[in-house]
């Protein structure tokens, strides 16, 4: 009991300030509109000197560490087997396809530009399943580096602008393709990263295309478990300090270093298949569920706080242009390959 007393007394400073910054995040995103990842991003980042306090440091690296963990493990909440079932199987395999080439084209675009494979499945990931919480999940399976925080933030910070520009041009782009309530919701839910982006677009067209477009998003966010699993096993291997092209670990985008190697799946994403099945089988309360949903934003707000107390911005902007390029790239390619697959489908 007095170890736990000792450690809360280490970690409260810390815990507080990323809850005091996520408080503001959410309240900014309710009243403006703006991505509240994004939000929290850049207020964490406003005090980022917050994070060199030793009274705020374990703390801070606790929000960002294990505070994240059970966000993404209470993201399971949100799908049941019956939401997939309904959909028939034609959709799963369009989300399974398009996740899994998504991430394919993020490899082989970090190869091509002189990046370890970490940053092509933390890009493709994100691109390809939830946009920031894929993005949160995927680092989490990785052991602890000051690059993987770096690149993660900025996945974060790319994929949240693309999705808030996806949101408001691509209800245009399937109205002038002439698609269907169903085909435009799953054109959005199949391409969109964040999921309150997707809700947004789609019940902005219609309720059917919103109803689609949420449940095509919340079979890609099931697509996290294979994915995090992939990512154990490249923690696992990718160990050394340079790649095959010699490439050093300094890079922005190059995360991995030697550490403490995860297992094959992690602790979270056993919680997150847990929760699915908990929640198909033995179907929870209503108010239940909504709190959990609403705790795993509370929880992934303030792990993003705290990753950006984390950072400084001339790490950001000392990325360079070709990470951008990868991440443009990879949202083009996927909305590509969803048009493609409505129109064999069809």
């Amino acid at each position: 009991m007095n170890a736990w007393m000792a450690r809360g007394a280490v970690l409260w400073p810390g815990v507080v300030v990323s809850g005091v910054v996520a408080t503001a995040a959410l309240f900014l995103a309710e009243h403006y509109g703006a991505p509240v990842m994004l939000f929290a991003l850049l207020l964490g980042m406003a005090v980022n000197f917050l994070s060199d306090d030793g009274r705020c440091k374990a703390g801070i690296e606790f929000v960002a560490r294990e505070v994240l963990r059970w966000g993404v493990a209470l993201l399971g909440l949100k799908i049941t087997a019956a939401q997939v079932q309904a959909m028939g199987w034609q959709p799963v395999l369009m989300v399974v396809l398009a996740v899994s080439l998504t991430i394919a084209v993020g490899l082989l675009l970090a190869r091509w530009m002189g990046f370890r494979p970490f940053f092509g499945l933390l890009s493709g990931g994100s691109v390809g399943i939830c946009g920031a919480s894929a993005a949160l999940a995927i680092a989490a399976a990785f052991p602890n580096h000051p690059q993987k925080d770096r690149a993660t933030l900025f996945v974060v910070i790319s994929v949240s602008t693309l999705s808030t520009v996806a949101m408001i041009a691509y209800p245009m782009l399937a109205r002038a393709l002439g698609l269907d309530e169903q085909q435009a919701g799953f054109f959005l839910g199949g391409t969109i990263h964040d999921v309150a982006q997707v809700v947004g677009a789609g019940y902005g067209m219609s309720q059917a295309t919103g109803d689609a477009a949420t449940v095509i998003k919340l079979m890609r966010v099931a697509m996290l478990v294979p994915v995090i699993m992939v990512a154990s096993v490249f923690a696992l291997r990718l160990a050394a300090p340079t790649d095959s092209s010699g490439h050093s670990s300094e890079s922005a985008a190059d995360p991995v270093a030697p550490g403490k190697r995860p297992p094959l799946l992690p602790w979270f994403a056993v919680v997150f298949v847990l929760l699915i099945l908990l929640n198909s089988f033995l179907p929870l309360p209503a108010a239940m569920v909504d709190a959990g949903n609403a705790l795993s934003r509370v929880c992934l707000v303030a792990a993003m706080s705290a990753i950006g107390m984390k950072t400084h911005l001339k790490d950001i902007l000392s990325v360079g242009w070709k990470p951008v390029a990868a991440v443009v790239l990879e949202t083009l390619w996927l909305a590509l390959l969803m048009l493609g697959l409505l129109q064999i489908g069809r």
